[in-house]
Parts: C-alpha cells; structure tokens; sequence
C-alpha cells in the first residue's frame, strides 16, 4: 500500500507511482461500480477515553467507520459551516457526501485524478452544494484564494511529489484557511512529513497518531470486507485486494499493528497574512 510496502522501484520512481495508484483507481472505479461502495478509507473508532460515536442517518450506518474518519478530519479542528471545501482525492465520493450533508458547509468540491471515479460520484451523489471534477492533485484546476478548507484522507501516498501538493494546497487556499490531513507514513517518515508542511508555508494547528483508532476500526470491518471481496472479486486477485483493503492479518494491517506505518491526522493552516 505504501511506498514501503509497494517496493523500491515504485518508491524511487515518483512519476510510475502516479501511474499505477491511477490506472489502479481507473480499475475499480471501471471494473466495481456497485453504488453502495462509496468509501475507500480505512475508517475510525473512538476508544473509551474519546467523544461518543456521532449519529447517522440509518442509511449511513453501514459506511459508520469510514464516515467517522471523515468526520474527526474534517470537523476536528474547524467548523465547516457556511465554509466553501474542496477535497483533493475524493475517490468515490462518500466523503464529500457526508461532509455536504452533515457538516453544512456553503458548496463541496471533490476532485480526483480517476476520470471513472468522478463519473461514479456524479452518479450517486447529488446533494446540493456539492459537485465533482476530474483533477490532479499536484496541478489542480482551481483558481487561487478560492476554497477555506482543503481536506485529503488517506490520497497523499498516491503522489509523485508531496512538495508540489502542498504546494497547490496553499495557493487555493485562502488566507486564514484549513489544510485538514490523514494519512499513512512510515514510522520514520514523521518528521519528514512535518517539514514538508512547514517549507510549503502551512502552520501546524493540531497533529494525532490516529493508529490505535484506525485499528479499531479495521478490526470491525475485517470479516465483512473479506466476505464481500471474495464475492467479487476474482480469486487470484484476492491477496491484492485484501491487502489494498488492510484485511486483519495482510501486510498493511501488520505495518500498523506493529507500528512501522503510522496513521496521522494534522490539521494546518495558511498565515493570514499571506507568505
């Protein structure tokens, strides 16, 4: 899954990283079209000692997990309300559907690099305010100063270049505004990933290591994500797609559990005064 797990060939060649992760996401997006699959995340559980789980329309329930790593994302740190939000990596569109429908911002935009991915989020998500675009995430098609939330979950390893990313994170958006991040990294990739917030202008407001919660959710969903790839997927490409998946037990879901990937949540802002 990442750059560690994937091999070195892929970790020393940015632009083939680029190439695979969207012919990948090209693949599902083409090959898997249910509409009841609209999350790719690998989801969030609050532990004991963390607020309550938050409520959801029944219809939602199914996709609780994944909805609640958007959830402590986006709304941990900033009130969406009346707020203009792009999200970079909207993958099939569950995302920006929960954050259109319950955190009441004025318009969402997901932009994503998979043309068919787009298609997909057209086609099951139409709530006002919200819309989708075909998009790379290191040249977005968006003017600057436009957006006061950007958020992005678990997209950023997909990236050639993390720096030109960020980079077009700042520039779209407006002073004042909020980059609202999670992803995977390798434990020693830390502060290597805080630089590259700093150098690109943003200003640490908040930083977690989600991990143990990420963990939680996995544990929840393992056997139901087993049974449903198994349905639909053919068999020789199960290990691909249970390991894609972060299935208990695959390589992934024992990066985490031993702690040599950590799942982070930051959350930055651009300087009002601009840089």
């Amino acid at each position: 899954m990442l750059t560690k797990i994937i091999g070195p060939i892929v970790n020393s060649s940015p632009g083939l990283r680029r190439i695979l992760w969207k012919r990948w996401y090209q693949f599902l997006a083409g090959g898997y079209r249910q509409e009841d699959w609209t999350f790719m995340n690998y989801g969030f559980a609050p532990r004991d000692s963390q607020a309550p789980p938050i409520d959801l329309e029944p219809a939602d329930e199914p996709d609780r997990y994944s909805i609640q790593l958007y959830h402590h994302v986006a709304a941990g740190a900033v009130d969406l309300r009346g707020q203009d939000v792009l999200e970079i990596g909207s993958g099939r569109g569950g995302g920006c559907s929960y954050v259109a429908r319950y955190l009441q911002p004025r318009s969402v935009l997901g932009i994503d690099f998979s043309p068919n991915a787009v298609a997909l989020s057209r086609k099951r998500h139409v709530v006002p305010g919200l819309s989708f675009q075909q998009g790379d995430a290191e040249s977005l098609p968006c003017p600057d100063n436009a957006f006061d939330a950007v958020v992005n979950v678990e997209s950023s390893h997909c990236y050639g270049s993390m720096e030109r990313f960020l980079g077009e994170v700042f520039r779209v958006l407006r002073p004042g505004g909020y980059f609202l991040w999670a992803d995977m990294r390798p434990r020693e990739e830390r502060d290597t990933v805080l630089a590259q917030f700093q150098n690109a202008g943003l200003e640490l407001r908040q930083e977690e290591d989600i991990t143990p919660n990420v963990l939680l959710a996995l544990d929840g969903v393992s056997d139901r994500k087993r049974e449903t790839i198994s349905r639909y997927v053919p068999r020789y490409l199960l290990p691909w797609f249970e390991d894609f998946a972060g299935v208990r037990g695959t390589r992934v879901y024992e990066s985490l559990r031993k702690g040599d990937v950590q799942y982070r949540r930051c959350a930055l802002q651009k300087p009002t005064a601009a840089l």
